[in-house]
């Protein structure tokens, strides 16, 4: 049976400067991030699409990556495998009082409830962020996050310290609000061939942070609910496609009106599924 330990030897053989392969000798910390992003969405995708039977798979190319960064760790003398397991069982204890004991206390801490739970995790987390000599509730959210992701947890930060709205009704208001400054700016643009054309871009920005909020405030995962809009979208346009194909006509040739009503059938067959 493999184990861990026959991953590193495979990983080391494979960064061999004698023997190894020439790809993999060429890589450095920023020239993976790209796969290592390819290969988490990979695993998500999986999962939405139930694929059980092929996540085993995603997951070993996920777990192949932090190796990889592990070996060039290593290799500069910054840190290696056995230093990342270290520093996750650490946090995982760490964060977990309620469930091992704490050096200090040699005693769990009791959690009775998910809100116990919640203020336990940000006083540990602001403590570690204090312990790293960062500041700022926003100072540890990564840049690199999609930007959806990002927002929310910039909104999530900043409610925790109180910035935040306690109903949800001035929250569908910003949406409206920042609806129609984005239409003001459309309007001048209608009206001036040389407007500034940022000014959308800005406003827009602004609508979708608003919008964000609002799947905060409604416990929803913006990322995960646009994805699933996306897959809806398209299941439901190769629908229309079907519907073209089946009329002969091309679909450049179609009105609007009757891609429409292609549309329209599509939904009513999937709701009467």
């Amino acid at each position: 049976m493999a184990d861990i330990q026959s991953l590193l030897t495979i990983m080391q053989q494979l960064r061999n400067p004698d023997s190894g392969c020439p790809w993999d000798l060429a890589q450095d910390f920023a020239s993976i991030v790209p796969f290592t992003l390819e290969e988490a969405y990979e695993v998500v995708d999986t999962i939405e699409r139930q694929a059980w039977e092929e996540l085993p798979d995603e997951l070993g190319d996920l777990l192949f990556q932090v190796v990889f960064y592990c070996q060039l760790g290593q290799e500069q003398g910054k840190f290696d495998f056995s230093t990342v397991i270290e520093r996750i069982s650490d946090k995982l204890i760490r964060r977990h009082p309620h469930v091992f004991a704490q050096p200090e206390t040699e005693a769990t801490v009791a959690i009775t409830n998910t809100d116990d739970l919640s203020h336990v995790w940000d006083k540990l987390k602001g403590s570690e962020r204090q312990q790293k000599q960062l500041h700022s509730a926003l100072d540890d959210i990564p840049q690199a996050l999609p930007a959806l992701t990002r927002a929310r947890k910039i909104q999530h930060r900043v409610a925790k310290v109180g910035f935040d709205w306690a109903e949800l009704a001035p929250v569908v208001a910003k949406v409206h609000e920042e609806i129609d400054e984005v239409l003001v700016e459309v309007s001048k643009r209608d009206q001036n061939p040389d407007f500034y054309q940022p000014r959308i871009v800005d406003e827009m920005g602004d609508l979708l942070f608003a919008v964000v909020n609002l799947a905060r405030h409604l416990k929803v995962d913006p990322e995960q609910a646009l994805r699933q809009a996306n897959q809806k979208f398209e299941r439901r346009f190769r629908g229309v496609e079907q519907h073209v194909a089946e009329n002969g006509k091309p679909i450049e040739n179609h009105t609007l009106d009757e891609l429409d009503r292609y549309w329209n059938a599509v939904k009513q067959d999937e709701n009467a599924n």
